[in-house]
Parts: structure tokens; C-alpha cells; sequence
């Protein structure tokens, strides 16, 4: 053992004697690379087409996207030299490449894990833990009845997408212990932020805190709202009344807190592509750029007041790309407006996009939300939220919340991405992609500017009608598996279990929310409070935060402070950008044989494969069906072959299938086709015989006359296919 010990110790210095001569060894050789010659680009182009074997170029390395945009095969400094950022630094000129000049060296990327417990007390406790582990930012997720201005007894639904506020004390109880000094605080408030502005400022000053210590955002989107629900809670020109309000009192008296959250989620939800997701949400920003000055703030105090909310998809180079593009198009705009170097800069907060989330096989949705995080840190952002993998299905927990928190500490920690500056600065490809992504999104917003604005645009129905086609290509794409999603249209789990949706009991959650507010008002001057409130309602422009933040210290209600705010008007009406996903036709499809199978006693669609030949014969084609058709989660009876018509025939009789599908391959189809197809439709008259591969033209007539109905290939419509197959099983009426 002691001679082990001598021998690692006297390895070790040997180690240490060479690293130490080669860190003072300055003389290197020259190694001569002339053997190499670099090849051409027409010469690498040969050699793929002769990997292609005959299919066309062209067609086979050129993708598509959803934004009109051609992804090349290879990108080469040919043809990107003139669009290099040779002259171009981070954190100057446009912010193409980042609005930082040290990026993240000296301040991370915000880790704004969003906590939405329905109880303000439980939501404190949640965000504080999410501080303890990590996050950076307080992310304060609201109830669908907040965002709505109304008080727990009138929700619908209490809790349903985060925390329910009612009072003063409610947020008193979220805010209680936060370190605000430190961690900036993020609140959506819906169409308008001054109800949630005035309840947060109200329980600061109650705990001795000055407002100016508040970063981060309690921001409004009143037209985002507009679009998501149909008809705003009050006329525009009141809301951008109010938002001219915020800003202008945040300018005062919290200069660190923007007051204006400009989300993309109403068109990132609706299926929209990325230049549309862009366009519009810029269109909507400077929408209130315009509103805020035309009550008198200049576009330096409007362009403050600004964060951007924009979701990332799964389309990772596009995100990047969407990124950097958008930032210079933005300081462009301010700067059209007079805004200073400063007012150029834009504030982006990310997050996974919804869109692209999967109720089945959810567990793939943290590598989803992986890359898309990724992608959006590479293009710059200041803060995410990276949503928990269960997000389709319920609220998170503890694993799902870790899971997706450490995601964004492990980044930052072990991948080292704190370091980099504008990584992807120089990238042939990046830097082609985001110069037409440029291009694109300015002239969309251009259509946009010359309809009148976002507004006028929504309300003719434009911006619908665009996310609506592209969503159809997308569906389209879906079916017929040209786009892929892992564990629904593709490689289905058949064993999976859904995940428990772990419903909360509102009911119980409403009543004890409404205990609450009673004792809490029960406490109040009601006097005092309706003073307050009639001096809300004739508060004088300048004055209306601080009324409202007296009538919230008052006890006024979130609901009361909506009320005397007025509604000065009919509120514009507008058709609903309806949210999807990607998956959800393949998920309700998908539930209809679960639901049928629940009430016929397990029955389901029956798959009999007629794998003719030895194994090797007959494997591919078997295994692919199998995948296609357990997309509808039928049942597919598996074999290992069969030599002869008759046997397959027989045992295709034996099992009572409702589909039967001959595997084999190209080769054998002509002889063993026009013999078996008559056999196995004479065996199961009422089945659906499907041949497992796309027939050559010439051959499809003659495998149809045999008896084949349809074929299953990477060109057949998936989804159509099953769709047919249920209704024919009688699951679908």
C-alpha cells in the first residue's frame, strides 16, 4: 500500500513538472494545413446529393418556417459578410446585441419563479420559499377575479390561475417579510395596474417601506385583455387614462417600478408565428406610448414605464433570432419618438410558451421548457419564468416548482451562462436569420400602423384572421406528423397514466377567503372608507393613484376601487384570440378511446398486423404502424410473421380485429398483395385493411382492386386516419 501511495504521489509530480514546462514553453511549431483543401460549397452540395440517392436537394435541405423564412442547409461567411456586427458592441447603438454591455457578468438574468397559491398567507410562504431556493425575483401570479378587479364573493372561479386579493390585508399578507429592497417584485394587473398598484403601495407604507424602494413591474395591458376576453372591463381611453395615471406616479415616487406589462400571450396562446407574435405585441406597446404622451408624460417617462412579456417557442435558432431582432426595431421606434439612449433600451421577461405544452407524456415538457429557456437567455432577456412541466394539467408542486427552478440555477451556476456576451453575435446562421426576422416584423407592424394601430386592427379582425391561418397550418402539419410532438403524435406512451389534475376545493377556498374579508371589514371605519371613495371618484388628474392608495389604506375593497375609478362608457368590443395548444386535437382524440374503453368494458379498436416474411422482412413497416396507430391508443396485437396468405388469413380471423395491416416491404408487395389482401378482407369482411407504406402510383390501383382501402405512410394524415377509424368503432357519433 505504501508503495502504491509513492508511486501516485511521484506520478503527480512528474504531471505537475510537465504542465509547468508547457506553461512557460512560448515557441510553438506552425502546423501547416495545406494538406486540407477547404472544400467549395458546390462540391459539399455534390457530395449530399449523392447521400440523397436521387431525392431533390432542394426539396429534402430547405426547411420551411411559419414566418415565411427558408432555413438554408449551410450558412458560410459568403453570404453573410456584409451583415456581420463588425462595428457593433453589446449594450450600444440599436441593442442588437443586448441591452447590456456586460450582459450577465455582473447581473444574472432574473429567476421569476411564479407563485400562485390561492391564499395570500400560503402565496407569502410560497414566495419566500422560492427565494430560500434560489429565485431572484417575486413573481406574484393573480386569480383570474383579480385581474378582473372583483372582490372574492363575486369570482366564479376563487384561485383558479393564482392568488385571490380582495383587501388591504390580503396584500399585506403576500408582501409581509419580502425583501423588496432586494428582489425586484413582479404583479400582472390585468387591463389596467391601479387597483393592484394601490393595494401594493398601501401595505408598504402600513409596514413603514417607502414605494421607492420597489423594482420590477405591477403592469397593465389593457388591449392584451381586450383580445383575450372580447370586451374590455372599462373603455380604452379610461384605461390608457389610468395608465398615464401609474406611470406618471411612478415616475415620482417609484422610478425603479414600470407600471405598463406588455404580454404576448393572448397571440403566443392563439398559435401565432413569431413575426406576428413580435408585430403585434410592439404594435400594442406603442399603442400606450402614444396614449401615455398624449396625457402629457414625454416619451422618456412613457418608454420607462415599459417592460416586455414574450413567450418562447420551440423553434430554437427562431427565438433567438425573434430576440435580437426585436430589440433594435423597438429602440428604433422610441427614437423616431425623441427618446434618449436610456428610453431605447427594452425590458424583456420571458417564459415558456403555453402553446407548446402537452397534457400526455407531460414530463417531455421540461425539455421543452429547457431549450426554450435557453434560447431565450442566449437571445438576451432579463428575466424568466420557467412554467412547471404539469402546467397543462394543474397548479404546481414542490417537485414540478424545483424541477423548473433549478433548471434556470443550473444554467446560470453549471453551464456558465452568466459569461458569454450576445453569444450567438457572429453566427453565420443567427445573424441571417435575425436580419429577415427584422425585416418581417418591421413590415408586419408597418400593416399594423397602417390599419390605424392595434386597436382598429383588432377590431377588423386582422391580427385574428393571421394567427388563425397560420394556426391551421400548423394543425395541418400536426397531422399529418410533419411536425412531431413526442409522446402524442408521435412515440405514444400506451401505459401512460395522466397526471392527477389535484383540483383545489374551491368552494371551501372561496368560503374561507370570504371569512376573511368579512372580519377584515368588519374592523373598518366604514365611514371613514366611503370618504375615501367619493374622494377616489373626484380625484383630479395627478391625483388618482394617491386617492386611490388613500381609499385602499381606507379599506376599500379591489372591487370598490374599480367601481369609483367609473366606466365612463361603452368598452370596445373585439373577436377573442382563442387560446390553443398544439397537441389538444391529438389529446381529445386520444380521450375518446380512453372514455370509450371506460364504458364498453375495455373494448377498443383492434389492430391485426399481417406481417408477412421473416422478421427483418417485415420489422420496419410493423414497428411503424404500430406507433401510427397507438397514436389513437388502440389496441395493436403484435407477431412475429407469417410464411404463407392462408396463416395470416386465419389468424387475421382469429382475432376479431377492426383494422388489419399488411407489413412487408416494396420488394414483396406486388406477389404477396394481390394473393392476401382478398384473403384477409373474405376472413374480416367489416375490417379496414390497410398496406403499410406509400404504393407506387402505378401499383396503387392494382392493391386497392385487391381489396386494400388506404395506405399507412409518412404522407398519410395521421390524425384523419384514426379519426375515421373511431367513428367507424362507433366512439365517435
Amino acid at each position: 500500500m505504501d508503495a502504491e501511495k509513492k508511486g501516485q504521489a511521484e506520478g503527480e509530480l512528474d504531471l505537475q513538472a510537465i504542465l509547468k514546462q508547457a506553461e512557460q514553453q512560448t515557441d510553438f511549431p506552425d502546423v501547416p494545413l495545406d494538406e486540407f483543401t477547404p472544400p467549395t460549397y458546390e462540391e459539399w452540395k455534390a457530395a449530399c446529393e449523392a447521400l440523397l440517392k436521387g431525392a431533390p436537394f432542394d426539396k429534402k435541405m430547405y426547411t420551411k418556417t411559419y414566418e415565411g423564412i427558408t432555413f438554408d442547409p449551410m450558412y458560410t461567411r459568403l453570404g453573410t459578410e456584409d451583415i456581420l456586427p463588425k462595428g457593433s458592441y453589446p449594450g450600444m447603438d440599436d441593442f442588437l446585441r443586448g441591452a447590456r454591455v456586460d450582459g450577465y457578468v455582473q447581473e444574472p438574468w432574473g429567476v421569476a419563479q411564479p407563485c400562485d397559491e390561492t391564499l395570500p398567507k400560503e402565496n407569502n410562504e410560497l414566495l419566500r420559499h422560492e427565494e430560500d431556493k434560489g429565485s431572484t425575483v417575486y413573481n406574484v401570479r393573480v386569480d383570474s377575479a383579480t385581474l378582473q378587479n372583483q372582490d372574492v364573493k363575486d369570482a366564479a372561479a376563487v384561485g383558479d390561475e393564482g392568488c385571490s386579493i380582495t383587501t388591504l390585508e390580503d396584500m399585506h399578507q403576500v408582501l409581509d417579510g419580502l425583501k423588496l429592497e432586494a428582489h425586484p417584485l413582479y404583479i400582472y394587473g390585468g387591463a389596467s395596474a391601479l387597483p393592484l398598484l394601490s393595494l401594493t403601495i398601501a401595505a408598504l407604507k402600513a409596514s413603514g417601506k417607502s414605494p421607492k424602494l420597489l423594482k420590477g413591474f405591477i403592469g397593465g395591458n389593457p388591449i392584451g385583455q381586450l383580445a383575450r376576453q372580447g370586451k374590455g372591463m372599462a373603455p380604452l381611453i379610461q384605461l390608457y387614462d389610468e395608465m398615464a395615471e401609474c406611470a406618471r406616479w411612478a415616475v415620482k415616487h417609484a422610478p425603479e417600478l414600470r407600471t405598463v406589462m406588455v404580454r404576448d400571450d393572448v397571440f403566443s396562446r392563439g398559435g401565432c408565428n413569431d413575426v406576428q407574435d413580435m408585430s403585434y405585441t410592439l404594435a400594442m406597446a406603442v399603442a400606450y406610448v402614444r396614449a401615455m404622451m398624449e396625457r402629457g408624460l414625454t416619451i422618456n417617462e412613457a418608454a420607462s414605464q415599459i417592460f416586455f412579456g414574450f413567450s418562447m417557442g420551440t423553434n430554437f435558432f427562431m427565438q433567438i433570432a425573434k430576440m435580437r431582432a426585436v430589440r433594435p426595431i423597438w429602440a428604433n421606434i422610441i427614437k423616431a419618438f425623441g427618446g434618449d439612449d436610456n428610453a431605447q433600451r427594452m425590458h424583456v421577461h420571458g417564459r415558456p410558451a403555453l402553446f407548446f405544452k402537452t397534457v400526455f407524456d407531460p414530463y417531455v415538457n421540461m425539455l421543452r421548457n429547457t431549450t426554450e429557456m435557453f434560447s431565450g437567455v442566449v437571445g438576451g432577456l432579463d428575466s424568466y419564468e420557467n412554467e412547471t412541466f404539469d402546467e397543462p394539467v394543474r397548479k404546481g408542486d414542490e417537485f414540478s416548482r424545483r424541477i423548473a427552478r433549478n433548471v434556470q440555477i443550473i444554467l446560470q451556476g453549471e453551464f456558465g451562462m452568466l459569461q458569454p456576451i450576445d453569444p450567438a453575435g457572429g453566427s453565420w446562421a443567427v445573424e441571417s436569420l435575425t436580419k429577415q426576422m427584422k425585416e418581417k416584423i418591421w413590415a408586419e407592424f408597418q400593416t399594423i400602423e397602417g390599419k390605424g394601430g392595434i386597436v382598429k386592427a383588432l377590431e377588423e379582425g386582422y391580427p385574428q384572421a393571421q394567427i388563425e391561418t397560420v394556426l391551421e397550418a400548423r394543425f395541418k402539419s400536426l397531422e399529418f406528423r410533419k411536425d412531431r410532438i413526442v409522446g402524442n403524435n408521435m412515440y405514444p406512451n400506451m401505459t401512460e397514466e395522466l397526471l392527477e389534475k389535484r383540483a383545489e376545493d374551491t368552494a371551501a377556498l372561496k368560503k374561507q377567503r370570504l371569512t376573511a374579508v368579512e372580519e377584515y371589514l368588519s374592523d373598518v371605519d366604514d365611514k371613514f372608507r366611503q370618504e375615501n371613495i367619493a374622494g377616489l371618484q373626484k380625484a383630479a388628474q395627478g391625483t388618482v393613484v394617491d386617492a386611490a392608495i388613500a381609499a385602499a389604506e381606507a379599506g376599500a375593497t379591489i372591487a370598490e376601487i374599480r367601481a369609483a375609478l367609473g366606466q365612463g362608457g361603452a368598452a370596445e368590443s373585439v373577436r377573442v384570440i382563442e387560446p390553443h395548444r398544439w397537441s389538444e386535437r391529438y389529446e381529445a382524440m386520444r380521450m375518446v378511446t380512453e372514455d370509450y374503453k371506460k364504458t364498453h368494458d375495455g373494448d377498443n379498436v383492434k389492430v391485426f398486423l399481417a406481417n408477412m416474411g421473416p422478421i427483418p422482412q417485415h420489422k420496419a413497416r410493423a414497428e411503424f404502424s404500430t406507433s401510427f396507430l397507438q397514436v389513437g391508443e388502440f389496441d395493436v396485437e403484435q407477431n412475429n410473421g407469417f410464411k404463407t396468405a392462408d396463416e395470416a388469413a386465419a389468424a387475421a380471423k382469429k382475432s376479431g380485429a377492426d383494422v388489419m395491416v399488411i407489413c412487408s416491404t416494396d420488394k414483396t408487395y406486388p406477389e404477396i398483395v394481390p394473393e392476401l389482401a382478398p384473403k384477409l378482407k373474405a376472413a374480416l369482411p367489416a375490417a379496414t385493411l390497410y398496406l403499410a407504406g406509400a404504393a407506387p402510383k402505378d401499383m396503387e390501383p392494382v392493391y386497392k382492386q385487391a381489396g386494400v382501402d388506404d395506405f399507412i405512410s409518412v404522407k398519410a394524415n395521421c390524425y384523419k386516419i384514426l379519426q375515421f377509424l373511431q367513428k367507424k368503432k362507433g366512439m365517435i357519433h
